[in-house]
């Protein structure tokens, strides 16, 4: 099976957010599982870097008349092949992934088309792909240009992590883009008077996807389908919920090289010391009765931060602690920082964002409060769940599938709190506060039922190996 997954970020070369670690541990996953599969990107310069030794396998002359185009060919440092698409006049300047919006719908546009020619026709070793996988907007012209071209061709999946994003450009783009006109319509990609890379792709691949079941059942509703919801309740036979893992060898609190002490289930003690340090750090008292709450997010309206601002004095009255990494919205950032101002070593906030520091505070935080307005899978939630990190969840997308409610003696691994509103979230906090200071022998017990999920990748890269194989073997029907 030969699969090639299209995106915009990849870890740890270039990340903004989770798309990033999936597109690092999908693909190795499906390798271990006898898949060939490789992972094309734009060569920004991130990624050009860590492809020294790429050699050119694809090139085209003037590609959407933006100047000579190549696809280098190197692999990652675990051994995932890794396409690179340079075209100097879009790819040459930094800025990230998400920034040049002006030239946006040519790099993607780009981007989608040479991934498109490559995985039909091949990369000049010899290699064509059974499956193109497009991960979000960037990638969502590919799997329309392979179906408008028509002809023999690999088999497409779209999969929504965010649809949030939907990549909405002017209609005068069109022809820019190489795309013939009645690609701009209903059924097709015309969005709400713009051409949309994202509907684009939910409208022209084979299969769709998203990435936890909740979330795809979700986004069928207007709450949550930011206008989609038609075409995906339509499609919703070919709509699997596949929820994301995480990469269980970079998260590993008996291995993480970014904690002074790694531990298991079986040496939960030395999570204490953990804490402990975790403290000193971040300048908070080191008091290890007293339970530590935090958040590891970026910073924006969706995450519902908001949401727990109001609850920070009566969470500290409780006698806890509070610890926030992130960035994003400068009204929260400041909101954060007043916080932390007016309560100095009770409460942290550090704006930015520092990977090591995101390790040591799942393997020191008590408790992580994740409390999204929508989350389509959270991958913070269950790095939090490996290191004995409780989480403390709003009851939405991939936060309801992998948290369960300490209420469930059996099954209970954190708390979670349904409508979205202050009121509800700081009785999930009381409910915390109180289980952590009346029952430390159960606490353990969450924490070590927390350690033993597995949320590692080989299950998830399964489901999508089925996927691929229904997809090939039905024509992609």
């Amino acid at each position: 099976m030969r699969i090639l997954a299209v995106a915009a970020e990849l870890f740890p070369y270039l990340k903004v957010g989770g798309l990033a670690d999936v597109m690092a541990a999908l693909p190795k996953a499906l390798r271990r599982l006898g898949a060939d599969a490789r992972v094309m990107l734009p060569a920004f310069p991130e990624i050009r870097a860590a492809l020294p030794g790429a050699r050119p396998v694809w090139s085209h002359p003037d590609l959407l008349r933006r100047g000579p185009a190549t696809v280098l060919l190197g692999e990652t440092g675990d051994g995932v092949p890794l396409y690179a698409l340079e075209c100097p006049e879009l790819f040459g300047e930094d800025g990230g992934p998400y920034g040049d919006w002006p030239r946006a719908h040519l790099r993607y546009g780009a981007l989608g088309w040479a991934a498109a020619a490559l995985a039909r026709d091949g990369d000049g070793d010899g290699w064509t792909a059974d499956i193109l996988h497009a991960h979000d907007w960037p990638a969502g012209l590919a799997p329309a240009y392979l179906a408008l071209a028509g002809g023999p061709r690999p088999r497409t999946l779209m999969t929504i992590h965010n649809i949030a994003y939907q990549g909405a450009f002017p209609p005068a783009v069109l022809g820019e883009l190489w795309l013939p006109p009645e690609a701009y319509a209903v059924d097709g990609a015309e969005f709400n008077g713009s051409l949309s890379f994202l509907k684009a792709g939910l409208h022209y691949a084979d299969r769709l996807g998203t990435v936890s079941p909740t979330y795809a059942e979700e986004i069928q509703h207007p709450a949550v389908g930011r206008g989609l919801e038609g075409l995906l309740a339509w499609r919703r036979g070919q709509l699997a919920g596949i929820l994301n893992g995480v990469d269980t060898d970079l998260w590993d609190p008996a291995t993480d090289p970014h904690l002074i002490l790694p531990f298991d289930a079986s040496t939960l003690s030395r999570r204490g010391l953990g804490k402990a340090a975790l403290q000193m750090e971040l300048g908070l008292q080191e008091d290890p009765i007293a339970p530590l709450f935090g958040v590891v997010s970026r910073l924006e309206e969706i995450k519902g931060l908001d949401l727990l601002l109001p609850n920070l004095e009566a969470l500290l009255g409780q006698g806890a602690q509070f610890a926030l990494l992130g960035s994003g919205d400068p009204v929260l950032e400041e909101a954060f920082r007043a916080a932390a101002k007016a309560h100095p070593g009770r409460v942290a906030a550090r704006i930015g964002y520092d990977e090591g520091l995101a390790h040591r505070m799942f393997a020191g935080l008590d408790v992580l409060v994740v409390p999204s307005r929508s989350e389509p899978c959270g991958l913070t939630q269950m790095y939090a769940l490996r290191y004995g990190c409780l989480p403390l969840v709003r009851e939405t997308g991939g936060l309801a599938d992998t948290v369960v409610d300490a209420a469930d003696p059996l099954r209970g691994n954190g708390w979670l709190f349904g409508p979205e509103d202050p009121w509800e979230l700081g009785l999930a906090l009381a409910r915390a506060c109180q289980f952590y200071r009346e029952d430390p022998a159960a606490w353990t017990a969450l924490q070590r039922r927390a350690m033993a999920a597995d949320h590692g990748w080989d299950n998830s890269a399964r489901r999508y190996l089925d996927l691929f194989r229904s997809l090939v073997g039905d024509g992609g029907g």
